[in-house]
């Protein structure tokens, strides 16, 4: 897997497939078995099951790094 850390870099992704987010990563860490997840703070809060949340996390595969 190249480029895994993408600290600092704009991001969007589908949070539990329902929920469509956009943020900035503050870490990128690989997880016990192998598996990389990546913090999250959101550009705006969102109300996602109840709570509104200003940070989610995602696994590296549900996100995609956005240009400029």
């Amino acid at each position: 897997m190249d480029n895994w850390i993408l600290e600092g870099q704009r991001v969007r992704g589908m949070y539990h497939g329902d929920f469509p987010v956009v943020g900035t990563v503050t870490l990128s860490r690989v997880c016990y078995g192998g598996a990389v997840k990546h913090t999250v703070v959101l550009d705006r809060p969102e109300m996602i099951y109840g709570t509104e949340r200003d940070t989610l996390l995602f696994y590296h595969e549900d996100v995609e790094v956005l240009n400029g």
